[in-house]
């Protein structure tokens, strides 16, 4: 997994350190905002093959370059739950709250995957703040999140994250 050197593959510049909030108040204020992207990541075979090997997942789809060439996708592509599991790292780069001592994935409301992705093809993460709410110790914070792939007219994932965050 690499990031794209210097520029998306439109030209504009790569997401940089993304907002950082001052406060979760300051971050309650931003409810309903487009945080914008994260930066570009590429997810290459060997990514792939790593992910197959942990999960014990190896359908052809994702392994087999001759066999998925004449599949439905027209070659290899990642599993839905490889592009799930890169979704708190692109949201890292996105937004940080300081203050908060402890931040867990809490689950997802949501989870769809309108496209494949591609084996070589290069993802970013849109994040939209839905809500803030509190919680026992801190407060809960859904996200909706665009996972987009370079060059295509369709995502390869829509999450609406529950993430708890830990004053």
């Amino acid at each position: 997994m690499s990031a794209a050197p210097g520029s998306s593959p439109a030209g504009s510049p790569t997401a940089g350190a993304g907002i950082v909030f001052a406060s979760v108040g300051e971050l309650t204020a931003a409810v309903g905002r487009h945080l914008g992207p994260s930066r570009w990541l590429m997810v290459d075979q060997d990514v792939i093959q790593n992910f197959a090997d942990t999960t014990g997942d190896r359908q052809w789809i994702h392994l087999d370059p001759d066999r998925a060439a004449a599949g439905p996708f027209g070659g290899t592509v990642a599993h839905g739950f490889l592009v799930l599991s890169l979704i708190p790292t692109l949201v890292y780069q996105v937004y940080r709250v300081r203050g908060i001592r402890l931040a867990v994935n809490y689950g997802l409301d949501r989870v769809r995957f309108p496209a494949a992705l591609r084996a070589g093809g290069q993802v970013r993460a849109a994040v939209e703040l839905r809500s803030v709410t509190e919680c026992p110790g801190g407060v809960q914070v859904v996200t909706r999140v665009t996972v987009e792939v370079a060059g295509a007219s369709k995502p390869c994932c829509v999450a609406d994250t529950v993430a708890r965050l830990y004053l």
